[in-house]
């Protein structure tokens, strides 16, 4: 329970920090690509970075969670809706687990 407390003030603060400061602090324009890709792309980059290891050991079994999650990302490659990715990711791993 605290990891998944501390999990979710890391995401907020990552997600909130870096769109939050440039506002704050910063009165002109961003000119800068690298600053504008780098303040788009953190949040997500961390929010991946702290839920892909647990997505990994979620079921208890690696190897289901693995194969739920390679799905789930050749769905989402296929440029299918989020949901169809969820639902998806979660009836392969339902169904393995009721196999094994």
């Amino acid at each position: 329970m605290t990891y998944l407390v501390i999990s979710l003030a890391i995401t907020f603060l990552a997600s909130i920090l870096p769109r939050a400061i440039p506002i704050t602090l910063i009165k002109r324009k961003i000119k800068s690509n690298f600053i504008q890709s780098f303040l788009f792309y953190v949040p997500y980059a961390v929010i991946a970075s702290l839920t892909f290891p647990y997505v990994l050991y979620t079921t208890g079994n690696f190897y289901i969670s693995l194969v739920g999650a390679t799905v789930a990302i050749i769905l989402s490659l296929l440029k299918q809706k989020m949901v169809v990715v969820a639902i998806g990711a979660v009836v392969i791993v339902y169904i393995l687990l009721l196999i094994i």
